[in-house]
């Protein structure tokens, strides 16, 4: 059982993508942010993201630390969102497959050790982080509400969530650095 829960324990477990800091990014070896796009980068309902993220980007793009959205959306629903932002994206990722990471990791060409993925759901990035052997942040998702095609992965994810706390393989508490 502890074994069928490891594939969905984070290597982290943060609030929000916006804690991510270069330092600590650079301090863990780490040369480029996977990211999912909603409710991770972007609220699902709000495709034009906050002052708050460009914010954040501009900061990550001063320090050389690129930012990929890898998303399960489709190549136009990803290009809208991330065109203004100026991200480069891999669409029609299939999390909690490999497929997108794969695709991603082909083009960097970096060690695995140097790859994280950002994202707000255990079912989907933090097991498809897992399962392509790269490190993983799960945060909060940026809104509570989500689109149909979430719902089910969210009732499932808060009955993984209570039993990877009961085993203690995963903290209770969001931590608010890569150091918490």
């Amino acid at each position: 059982m502890n074994q069928m829960l490891t594939r969905f324990k984070p290597t982290w477990m943060i609030t929000s993508i916006y804690e991510i800091t270069p330092d600590e990014i650079k301090e863990m070896g780490i040369k480029v942010i996977l990211t999912d796009l909603d409710n991770t980068l972007i609220a699902w309902n709000n495709p034009d993201g906050t002052p708050k993220l460009r914010e954040w980007l501009e900061i990550m793009s001063n320090e050389k630390i690129p930012v990929v959205v890898v998303s399960n959306n489709n190549k136009k629903r990803v290009a809208q969102a991330v065109e203004p932002l100026g991200l480069p994206f891999i669409a029609r990722a299939m999390k909690p497959l490999t497929k997108g990471i794969n695709e991603a990791k082909k083009k960097l060409d970096l060690e695995d050790s140097q790859i994280v993925l950002v994202g707000d759901q255990l079912l989907t990035d933090v097991a498809a982080a897992n399962a392509a052997k790269i490190r993983s942040i799960w945060v909060k998702p940026l809104v509570e509400t989500d689109a149909w095609n979430t719902k089910l992965n969210r009732f499932l994810e808060k009955i993984i969530k209570k039993r990877l706390q009961k085993k203690n393989i995963i903290k209770k508490v969001w931590g608010h650095s890569l150091n918490d």
